[in-house]
């Protein structure tokens, strides 16, 4: 399926892992860069350390193109990593919480392409005008930190507003084919996933995450700063209760962050060896739970994406 973004990355299918701290690492951005999309690292919780080992690691296991995501509102982070992700070969590089204005040159002279994450039709076109090559348009349905704007009335809006200047990409409450065809009905070039790749063998979470998500339906998330001090959603714990009811305890970003991690609940990226307390943990989740009642192979979920976005179009030529 060859689209305006397939052509830019130099893949074969316009679907891109979301890069989801704590979750995308090296196992899940390989399966799905290996299977024709693109994996993004989720690298904000990362020491450079780890994402120059992840780096090296993907390059073990594919040959295929992979990106990382960080956040422009973490400045030390980016200061730190921008040369280990020029070094370690990544091909795109997408920021969330800001447009990364100070490193888009440099990202550019070493052929990097650089995207932003939109949560309003002003943050897609701040970002074109500051050089960003594309835009993911993020509604309120996605997990993780997101705005208020939902999917369906964002990206149309997105689209119309960059004037075809750069590929969009379609985000939040995505989770199989029909949502893939949708997307570009919409005008998008493709889409960025994430809450269906964490229920796959290879995402990167502690013990109690995936299977949490089994149990979840589509109204089990709620929009809360209880975790980062920015609206982030997740899913609805005792944590976010607490705040819900006592929200003059809430502080800021990062503070907020801060007192999570003191208070032991915040295990992003502490993988499979760590049994979490899912009445508490930090466990950033889309609307699209609902539809995930498995755990399987990325590559299957990539495979099984494309087969109903197929059969879809299929069933919508033959209408009359």
């Amino acid at each position: 399926m060859k689209t305006r973004l397939t052509e830019m990355f130099d893949i074969e299918l316009p679907i891109m892992l979301a890069g989801m701290g704590g979750v995308s690492y090296s196992d899940l951005v390989a399966a799905v860069s290996d299977a024709g999309g693109i994996g993004t690292f989720g690298a904000a919780p990362m020491s450079t350390e780890l994402l120059v080992s992840e780096m090296a690691r993907v390059r073990t296991l594919t040959n295929k193109p992979f990106g990382v995501d960080l956040l422009t509102a973490s400045p030390d982070s980016i200061a730190r990593n921008i040369q280990a992700i020029i070094d370690g070969g990544a091909s795109i590089y997408v920021a969330g919480l800001g447009v990364p204005r100070e490193i888009i040159d440099e990202l550019h002279s070493h052929n990097i392409l650089v995207g932003s994450m939109c949560g309003k039709v002003r943050h897609a076109t701040a970002a074109v005008a500051s050089g960003c090559d594309f835009v993911v348009a993020q509604g309120t349905e996605a997990g993780g930190h997101t705005g208020t704007v939902a999917t369906m009335a964002l990206v149309p809006q997105v689209v119309d507003a960059v004037k075809g200047k750069v590929p969009v990409v379609a985000a939040g409450g995505i989770f199989d084919g029909r949502g893939l065809v949708a997307a570009l009905a919409l005008g998008a070039d493709g889409v960025w996933i994430g809450t269906k790749f964490i229920a796959t063998n290879e995402a990167h979470t502690g013990t109690g995450y995936k299977q949490k998500m089994l149990e979840m339906a589509e109204d089990d998330t709620v929009i809360s700063k209880a975790y980062t001090g920015k609206t982030c959603r997740v899913a609805r714990t005792e944590w976010t209760q607490h705040f819900d009811e006592h929200p003059e305890e809430l502080q800021g970003f990062p503070a907020q962050a801060i007192a999570t991690i003191q208070a032991g609940i915040d295990h992003l990226g502490v993988g499979p060896d760590v049994i979490l307390d899912t009445n508490k943990a930090f466990m950033a989740i889309g609307q699209a739970v609902g539809a995930i009642d498995e755990i399987k192979p990325a590559r299957q979920v990539v495979a099984e994406i494309m087969d109903e976005a197929r059969r879809t179009l299929e069933r919508l030529a033959d209408l009359k």
